[in-house]
């Protein structure tokens, strides 16, 4: 048995397709159109990517976007500022703050300073609070992308054993939470594993849905994987691979070749949850438009 492949992709783009004529529509009613501005701080060059990509996909749908770049050495308080004037700016519907930053800067504190009503990441505690009380607000992309996926794959999750490797506060808890919700890419029984877990194989022998988001090259191996079961891939690893034009690859954190064997279906890496979670920031640009302007 070889795995279906999980074309993210193309759901993405089918994603945005819709999301084109959904936003036209609000514009056309409203007058608005949706705006995401991105601070970035300091040169991380993954960062850089990460961002460009963001940006480009805004302005492929007619949206506007700005992308604030500070330097590395940029103050605590500086980055507040910037963040107090774009809470206060009418045509900015969602602020995304890059992450990782530079070491000094507070993480935590400028995420909270954020309105809750433009965290297009769904960072900010209050809308983490009412994630897991189920009640509408912003959602974490990645996590957010990974069920749509399986919604779009008509991948069964209702009573399914679903195991999430990696227990961080960007993907292993939210995407946990989401797949405990009632409803549609919910009702499932998970268990969250992490770097401590003990008996970590057998437990993955189990799943039949297993979200591996740990953050480590090919740390899952295909013998890991239950017969049949839908693996999603979150990682992105660079491995040094002197036959490729950079110098090197890019991996997931499970054994793809040999999981494949395995898995009755499973996501690539890249083109698997990637651009799900690009797709997921543009819905919740969108989103966070609608209601900042109802």
């Amino acid at each position: 048995m070889t795995a279906r492949i999980i074309d993210g992709t193309a759901i993405a783009a089918r994603i945005r397709e819709q999301l084109l004529v959904e936003a036209q529509s609000f514009t056309k009613r409203t007058r608005v159109r949706p705006g995401l501005v991105v601070i970035l701080v300091g040169d991380n060059p993954a960062s850089q990517v990460y961002v460009r990509s963001k940006r480009k996909a805004c302005l492929d749908l007619g949206w506007y976007s700005d992308v604030i770049h500070l330097p590395a050495e940029t103050e605590q308080r500086r980055v507040e500022e910037t963040i107090d004037k774009l809470n206060a700016d009418p045509l900015v519907h969602g602020i995304l703050l890059q992450l990782p930053l530079p070491d000094h800067l507070d993480e935590q504190t400028l995420l909270q300073r954020i309105r809750p009503e433009k965290d297009v990441d769904g960072f900010h505690p209050l809308n983490v609070g009412k994630l897991v009380l189920g009640l509408p607000a912003p959602i974490p992309c990645t996590p957010l992308g990974i069920q749509r996926l399986l919604i779009e794959e008509g991948i069964e999750t209702s009573g399914k054993f679903a195991v999430v490797v990696g227990r961080s506060n960007i993907v292993g808890k939210p995407v946990a939470t989401l797949l405990m919700r009632k409803g549609p890419g919910g009702d499932a029984t998970v268990c969250v594993c992490h770097s401590r877990s003990e008996n970590l194989p057998q437990i993955i022998r189990q799943a039949d849905i297993l979200i591996a988001a740990v953050g480590r090259p090919h740390f899952i191996k295909g013998g890991w994987i239950k017969p049949g079961a839908t693996v999603i891939d979150v990682g992105i690893n660079r491995v040094d691979d002197p036959d490729a034009p950079r110098g090197y690859r890019l991996v997931g954190d499970v054994d793809f070749e040999n999981a494949r064997a395995i898995a009755g279906a499973i996501t690539p890496v890249p083109g698997g949850v990637g651009p799900m979670t690009i797709a997921m920031l543009l819905h919740n640009t969108l989103w966070c438009a609608k209601n900042l302007t109802a």
